[in-house]
């Protein structure tokens, strides 16, 4: 294993690419295209869409000098690059960056330029194109979640997956159906090999078929790392559960397998999903069999297995996923089984999609339609089970946490037999599970009773929740992410909003409002009049009209009360002219769509929050020249905390506790070091969500106090 390391780091450090992603040189190069392009976009960003795209460098010249190598890179590129093709030769130039040591990639190729195309792909894989390509034509009519859920499934085409469609999954542990898993692979094998059998096919002929399928798979899911793995961990799975030798056996073609791909690439070592997908066929292959065993005393076998399965591998996979998300799921076992009768025939239905549409586009459109219906049953399953209270925990991803997240699945690795084999124990537990998933209690402290205002963490931007009431509460801003601003609402208990207020509106601030609308009965959208940029403001507009929810516009100087909330706006009292565009800077000094934010002064129980939404300097002044009472215990700081403030501003507020919603590792720098200090100088307590979580203000016996929903690193 130490020989495979070294011949690895060996391989990453030949030649002088990682030398010259030391000095960041502007290079060209030669490249082969080993991945397919994903088109990426941060919300709420300045930065353009732009292209990630896994690529083998095969000559570098930088320096004067040309040199050949094959050094795996990270390719980070304009939008042309989407144009370009897995098996691909291109030239392109642009500046290599370093990358962090121990992973898979050598550098990051930086390229603000289109690359140039030199070849084509491979026979074989320009075929395996045409057969993806014609899977997504034949389901182009169905539903937007059916046509990007029936290629993930059959060959982890994930690229037409609706995002919301892809966070219910992972709330219920169904990911691994979406993405290239062993699972594919098995069940494309369960089905291939009994009907070649059922037509005579025996002994090595039945070996032919079985790997002459696994290489059709591999194939059309891509040649690529993660979906070698996952070829070889559903042979383990499918070969332990199918054929004799025990646990005993299926232990050792695991630690085989498991060795020969470290041994191939030593990288795997640190790769989350390698970890996750040994674990989940570790799970199945040991505890799969002797919990189908215990519950095949009471039940079918069929039925057992189909239980036990998902079962091991949800609990073997359990504290790496608790560490990756901070989340447990609760339902992740029950979605399986409702969700697995119909995971075969839309796969197997999909691959003779695949295949039927070289041959005939009308014969494939009408099997893609058959592929959908189970399809639509995944996907009920996954909104539904997502929609649950209590479908996913939040638990701490720390060393503590996850250690005791460890014990507590091995106490029911060792102990989950004996309840599986006793009908009565088994109907208790599943009674004890549905009321922690229908009424569930509050998870670790969070949230704390008598809430009043929480800055929920939606990364970089700004998502505040006021409490007016049982299940009851006015936004302030939904961040740029839905799921996390649903997330935060359901965590909060929130039902009903009778007033969502988008202070302006980049998509950092105004991103997140159909997350908002999720599942919620909300009153009116209040809104900044200035209507930039033009994108966003027609997409805010387009889902209030969808959801039949007013949109009104802030007056300056109105006062409004909701139930314990009451508001007076402070800005703007002026809005400049539009423009017709967004003429946001590369350092928003001056930004009008920032200057022309709501700044509210809020009272809850008797505490004064004044939410300023990303005012700048220029307006911050302006706040001052009206005359306005800016004090308050609570400040939310403008912008992030970035260090564009006014210091006159900051000071007239004299807040006790100065919160600051930004997003952790963020590239603008928020919170910048100056604020920090002009705000530690003011005497203000600094609370933020990059590095606390969410944020919850209490004022318990009127002394004002925080509770974070994560420790402080």
């Amino acid at each position: 294993m130490a020989l495979a390391a070294g011949l690895q780091v060996e391989r990453l450090q030949a030649g002088p690419v990682m030398d010259l992603a030391q000095s960041g040189a502007a290079v060209k190069v030669r490249l082969k295209v080993v991945g397919d392009p994903a088109v990426r976009s941060t919300p709420g960003s300045r930065r353009p869409p732009y292209v990630v795209v896994r690529a083998t460098v095969e000559e570098v010249s930088g320096r004067g000098t040309a040199t050949r190598v094959r050094t795996p890179v990270l390719v980070i590129g304009s939008v042309q690059w989407k144009a370009v093709r897995f098996g691909q030769h291109v030239e392109a130039t642009g500046r290599l960056g370093s990358v962090d040591k121990g992973g898979e990639v050598a550098a990051m190729l930086s390229s603000r330029v289109a690359p140039r195309v030199l070849d084509e792909p491979a026979w074989w894989l320009k075929a395996a194109e045409r057969v993806r390509a014609g899977l997504r034509q034949a389901v182009a009519g169905e539903p937007e979640a059916v046509r990007g859920l029936v290629p993930a499934l059959v060959m982890g085409d994930e690229s037409a997956l609706p995002p919301e469609l892809a966070d219910d999954f992972k709330t219920t542990g169904l990911t691994h159906l979406s993405a290239v898993s062993g699972t594919n692979l098995t069940l494309l094998l369960a089905f291939v090999l009994p009907l070649a059998r059922l037509l005579g096919v025996r002994a090595r002929g039945l070996t032919v078929v079985g790997l002459a399928m696994v290489v059709v798979f591999v194939v059309l899911a891509r040649p690529q790392p993660s979906v070698l793995r996952a070829a070889v961990m559903g042979l383990v799975a499918l070969a332990a559960m199918a054929g004799s030798g025990g646990t005993r056996r299926a232990a050792r073609s695991l630690s085989v397998a498991v060795i020969a791909l470290l041994l191939i690439d030593t990288s795997l070592a640190r790769s989350a999903g390698f970890a996750l997908s040994v674990l989940a066929t570790a799970g199945i292959v040991l505890l799969g069999p002797t919990w189908r065993d215990a519950l095949a005393h009471w039940m079918p076998v069929r039925f057992a297995e189909a239980v036990a399965c998902p079962l091991a591998a949800q609990l073997a996979c359990t504290p790496v996923v608790a560490w990756l998300s901070g989340q447990v799921s609760m339902v992740a076992v029950a979605a399986n089984l409702l969700a697995g009768p119909a995971v075969g025939p839309a796969t197997i239905l999909g691959f003779g999609t695949a295949g039927v549409a070289l041959l005939s586009a009308d014969l494939a459109r009408l099997l893609g339609w058959l592929a959908g219906w189970p399809a639509r049953w995944i996907i009920l399953v996954a909104q539904k089970g997502a929609d649950l209270p209590g479908a996913s925990s939040s638990w701490p991803a720390t060393v503590i946490g996850i250690a005791v997240l460890t014990a507590l699945c091995l106490s029911l690795v060792i102990g989950l037999h004996r309840i599986l084999a006793r009908p009565i124990a088994m109907l208790l537990a599943l009674v004890l599970l549905a009321v922690v998933i229908l009424r569930p209690i509050r998870s670790l402290g969070w949230p704390p009773a008598g809430w009043l205002m929480v800055a929920c963490d939606v990364g970089q931007g700004d998502g505040l929740v006021l409490h007016a009431g049982r299940s009851t509460a006015v936004v302030v801003d939904t961040g740029p992410d839905p799921t996390a601003i649903d997330r935060c609402l359901r965590q909060l208990d929130v039902k009903y909003v009778p007033v969502v207020v988008l202070t302006h509106f980049h998509a950092d601030h105004a991103g997140g409002l159909a997350g908002v609308l999720r599942g919620r009965t909300v009153g009116e959208i209040e809104v900044t009049p200035y209507f930039s940029p033009p994108a966003e403001y027609k997409r805010v507009l387009q889902l209030a009209a969808q959801h039949g929810i007013p949109i009104r516009t802030v007056t300056y100087q109105e006062k409004r009360t909701v139930g314990p909330v009451s508001w007076t706006s402070l800005w703007p009292a002026r809005v400049p002219a539009l423009t017709g565009k967004s003429s946001k800077t590369s350092t928003d000094e001056g930004s009008p769509e920032n200057n022309a934010s709501i700044a509210l002064m809020t009272e809850v129980a008797g505490l004064r929050l004044l939410l300023t939404g990303d005012l700048e300097p220029e307006s911050q002044r302006a706040v001052l020249a009206t005359g306005a009472d800016l004090r308050a215990d609570v400040l939310k700081v403008p912008h992030h905390g970035s260090g564009q403030q006014d210091p006159t501003f900051i000071a007239a507020t004299r807040a006790r506790l100065a919160v600051i919603s930004a997003g952790l590792n963020n590239d603008y720098g928020h919170p910048a070091p100056r604020t920090l200090d002009l705000l530690t100088h003011q005497g203000m307590k600094i609370a933020r969500t990059d590095t606390s979580g969410s944020i919850a203000v209490l004022a318990p016996d009127h002394q004002l106090a925080i509770t974070t929903s994560r420790t402080t690193p």
